[in-house]
C-alpha cells in the first residue's frame, strides 16, 4: 500500500512494508488529530517512569538522528542529574538538516501527537520542568502547535522553537544555542548538552523519531519492540529512499531488511545500481557491495558506513565521482564558518573533487585528498568536517576505477551528462 504526500514540493510516497504492522507510519493525506491518536492508544497514563526507562533499556532503542546512541543512556544521565538537585530540560530535535531525508518532517506534519506523546514521556522520565520541539519546517511547526492546542496538559510544558533550515542547525549544540537565543550554530564541546544545555541546565537532546517510539514501548513493552529488527539493531526505522530514477518514498522498515529487497519494492533494477549515498550525506558512498548488505547498524559499520538518519540515495545513471563532488560542494557552502579547519578543509576537498569531476585533477591531488580524509577527521566544533572526510575516503576506497577514469578524462557517464546538484537527492521541505 502506498500514499502520496502532496504537501512536499517533490512528492513523497509513503509505503507500508509487506508483513509489517507500522508503528510510526500512517497512510493519510491529513494530519492525525487528537481524538484519532488517543483512540489508537496514545497518551496512556504513565505509572512508574523508572519502569518505563527500564523497558527502554531492554528494548535497546538507538537514536534515529544519526549517531545511533542508546536512548536509555541519555535518559538515565539527565534523570540522574535532576535527582542530584538540578532542573532538567527535554529538547526534541526535528531540524532535519539532511536534504535527502524527510522522515522527521513527515512525522511532525502527519503524526504530531505521536511526537508530543514521546516528548511527554521523556519529560516524565527525566523529571523535566519544560520541553522544546526544535524545527525549521513552517508546516511542521504549524501542525505541532495545532496539536498542542488540542492537548492543553502537554502545551503547558512544551514550546515549539522555529529556526531557519541549515545543515549544521540540527547539531545538538546548535539546537541548544538556538533555543537559548543565539544563532543555530554548533559550539565547542565540552560541555555536552546533558551537562549544560538549555538555560545552562542538563538537557536531553533527542531526535523526534527516536522519541516517537516511546508510546509503542509504553503500550506494548520491550519484547514486542524487539519482535522486529535484529538483536543488535532492534525495532523499525523510517527510511527516505531517493534516486534510481524513482520518486522519493518514505518507508518504515524492520532493521535488518535486505537492501536488495528494498530495491525490488522501489522498482529499481539491481543491474543498474552503481552504489548508494548511505545514511544521508554524512556516511559517504558505498559501491555494489551494498547489494549483499542488510540495513542495520552492525552491517553498516562493517562496511565503514552507517544508517545515519535513514536516508538512502540510490546511484544508477549518475557518476559516483560527480555525486561526491556535489556533496562536497554542499559541505563547503553549508559549514558554519566558525572553525578554520572545517572552513578551509571543506573548501580544499571540494576544489579537488570538483577538479576530478571535470577531468582536470592529478594524481598529486588524489594523494592530498586521501591525506586530508585522514588528518582532518575529528577537527572542528561539529561533525561537518567528519562528513566531508567520510565522503572523500569512501569515494577513493569504493570507486577507484571511476576515479581513475576521471583522472584519464574518460568517464562515459559524465560525457553523457555531468551530474550537478546544489542539494543532491533532495526531498524538498516546503510546499
Amino acid at each position: 500500500m502506498t500514499a502520496t504526500d502532496n504537501r512536499f514540493a517533490t512528492r513523497v510516497a509513503t509505503a507500508v512494508w509487506p508483513g509489517l504492522q507500522p508503528r510510526l507510519l500512517r497512510l493519510s493525506e491529513t494530519a492525525e488529530d487528537y481524538a484519532a491518536y488517543a483512540q489508537s492508544g496514545g497518551y496512556q497514563d504513565l505509572g512508574d517512569p523508572d519502569a518505563l526507562l527500564e523497558e527502554i533499556d531492554r528494548c535497546g532503542l538507538l537514536g534515529r538522528g544519526g549517531a545511533a546512541f542508546p536512548l536509555a543512556v541519555k535518559l538515565r544521565t539527565v534523570r540522574d542529574a535532576g535527582r542530584a538537585g538540578s532542573s532538567t530540560v527535554v529538547l526534541a530535535n526535528g531540524e532535519e538538516g539532511e536534504p535527502a531525508s524527510v522522515k522527521d518532517r513527515w512525522l511532525m506534519r502527519y503524526r504530531p501527537h505521536i511526537v508530543l506523546d514521546g516528548v511527554r514521556l521523556a519529560v516524565r522520565i527525566v523529571g523535566a520542568e519544560r520541553a522544546h520541539v526544535y524545527v525549521s519546517d513552517p508546516l511542521a511547526a504549524h501542525e505541532l502547535n495545532t496539536a498542542l492546542d488540542a492537548a492543553p496538559s502537554i502545551a503547558a510544558q512544551v514550546t515549539v522553537v522555529s529556526v531557519d533550515p541549515g545543515y549544521v542547525a540540527g547539531e545538538e549544540t546548535a539546537a541548544v544555542r538556538a533555543v537559548n537565543g543565539g544563532p543555530a550554530k554548533p559550539t565547542d564541546k565540552p560541555p555536552r548538552p546533558f551537562e549544560k544545555g538549555v538555560g545552562g541546565l542538563p538537557t536531553l537532546v533527542s531526535n523526534v523519531e527516536t522519541l516517537a517510539n516511546l508510546p509503542f514501548i509504553l503500550r506494548h513493552g520491550s519484547d514486542a519492540y524487539r519482535a522486529e529488527g535484529t538483536s543488535a539493531s532492534p525495532g523499525t526505522f523510517l527510511a527516505t529512499v531517493t534516486g534510481g530514477g524513482r520518486p522519493p518514498t518514505l518507508y518504515e522498515l524492520p532493521l535488518g531488511t535486505p537492501f536488495a529487497e528494498l530495491l525490488e519494492h522501489q522498482q529499481v533494477s539491481a543491474d543498474q545500481v552503481k552504489g548508494v549515498l548511505m545514511g544521508g550525506y554524512f556516511a559517504g558512498l558505498l559501491n555494489r557491495e551494498v547489494m549483499d548488505a542488510t540495513l542495520d547498524h552492525e552491517t553498516m559499520r562493517r562496511l565503514n558506513s552507517g544508517l545515519g538518519c535513514g536516508a538512502v540515495a540510490v546511484i544508477t545513471d549518475d557518476c559516483p565521482v560527480a555525486v561526491a563532488a556535489s556533496v562536497m560542494a554542499y559541505f563547503d557552502r553549508e559549514n558554519a564558518g566558525q572553525c578554520g579547519s572545517c572552513f578551509n578543509g571543506t573548501a580544499a576537498m571540494s576544489a579537488v573533487t570538483d577538479a576530478l569531476r571535470q577531468g582536470s585533477a592529478t594524481e598529486e591531488d588524489m594523494t592530498r585528498l586521501e591525506r586530508w580524509s585522514v588528518v582532518l577527521r575529528g577537527r572542528g566544533a561539529c561533525a561537518t568536517l567528519d562528513a566531508a572526510t567520510n565522503v572523500a575516503a569512501s569515494l577513493l576506497r569504493a570507486f577507484p576505477a571511476d576515479v581513475a577514469r576521471h583522472l584519464a578524462g574518460d568517464c562515459d557517464a559524465c560525457r553523457a551528462h555531468v551530474y550537478h546538484a546544489l542539494r543532491p537527492y533532495e526531498v524538498e521541505a516546503f510546499s
